[in-house]
């Protein structure tokens, strides 16, 4: 197995965020993938750096509105006397179907959904060669290969079509499943992040081509709180493709396994030619943002029955932040996956 990761995605260093009111150190850091990098490398996968796909693979699935917004929003807050040195919203619309402003300062109420997604100097640069880390990926699917891993940080799933959100600014799981979908008629997304993501499935809520199964926190009292709940199941077209399956915070292995079978058997029954797992190791019992309590051991019995469906597959990194154990649970994750995959 590969492990596709381009080191200008460390050029993103977001230092803060807003949580309960309160300015914390950003946990998103580059640090993050370094531990990831050297816990894959050590599994025995092959690092490879992927090409520059352009803006195509984004495009597919975000509006020129925002994806013109990333690429110059930090220029223009810059010409604000006594902006903040990250863009970081103050305002937010009450609905999406409003007025576009023309501001810099009310576009980033609109495109930023949350505070925990500053937007630096290096943002759009970082975030591109995230998305394009998974898009690379992807293809290397259709070129044969049965799974690849894409290290892909910044994270992606809480990206929706039109805004930024959760240290995420470009869906990366997304795009990969997209890339997928040009030559696959079927494809499933499994999100085991300990948040919902609700990114992915605004992109695909309407469609049936793709099948968006998330396992999270309820979201009831967690991030991101508004989407992620059971009774959303997709809408037009799209309505039985999306399954939330929310769980109670603190669940452990047993019952987080019992959950993923259910999972499973949705994906089978959309019997899929393909699979993007959204790869969250932050449902670990100590991570940071302690959401979830599985142990270390328990992501390896995760990827064995994810496995099990004998999909090609790619893991695209989401969450998952600093804390002892974060390499070796990647490590469990992808010795579980099957020795005949690395």
């Amino acid at each position: 197995m590969n492990v596709i990761y381009a080191e200008i995605q460390q050029l993103h260093s977001p230092q803060y965020f807003l949580s309960s009111g309160a300015m914390q150190p950003n946990p998103e850091v580059p640090q993050r993938a370094e531990r990831l990098l050297d816990a894959a490398l050590k599994c025995g996968l092959k690092h490879i750096e992927p090409p520059d796909y352009g803006l195509d693979p984004v495009a597919a699935i975000h509006t020129p509105e925002y994806l013109q917004f990333l690429q110059n929003i930090y220029r223009r807050w810059g010409y604000i006397e006594g902006a903040s040195a990250e863009v970081i919203p103050n305002i937010h619309p009450d609905r999406r179907d409003g007025a576009y402003p023309a501001s810099a300062v009310g576009q980033a109420g609109f495109h930023m959904a949350d505070t925990s997604c500053p937007i630096s100097a290096e943002t759009w640069r970082s975030a591109l060669a995230s998305a394009h880390t998974a898009v690379h990926g992807a293809q290397l699917l259709l070129d044969g290969a049965a799974a690849c891993y894409a290290l892909a940080r910044p994270p992606g799933h809480h990206a929706a079509r039109d805004f930024a959100a959760g240290f995420c600014y470009l869906n990366n799981t997304a795009a990969a499943a997209q890339t997928l979908r040009t030559r696959f008629e079927r494809v499933a997304i499994l999100d085991i992040d300990v948040h919902h993501g609700n990114g992915t499935q605004d992109i695909f809520y309407h469609r049936p081509d793709v099948l968006t199964v998330s396992i999270h926190a309820d979201p009831v009292r967690f991030y991101p709180f508004f989407w992620g709940h059971a009774s959303e199941r997709g809408t037009g077209p799209g309505k039985g493709y999306n399954l939330n399956l929310p769980l109670p915070r603190g669940t452990e292995d047993s019952g987080y396994l019992k959950t993923l079978d259910q999972a499973l058997a949705r994906i089978s029954a959309f019997a899929p030619q393909a699979m993007v797992v959204a790869l969250g190791l932050d449902a670990y019992a100590g991570d940071p943002l302690k959401g979830l309590a599985v142990s270390t051991a328990g992501f390896g019995k995760i990827a064995s029955r994810i496995a099990s469906l004998g999909l090609p597959t790619l893991l695209v990194q989401e969450g998952g932040y600093l804390c002892p154990a974060l390499g070796e649970n990647l490590a469990s994750f992808l010795e579980g996956f099957g020795p005949g995959s690395l």
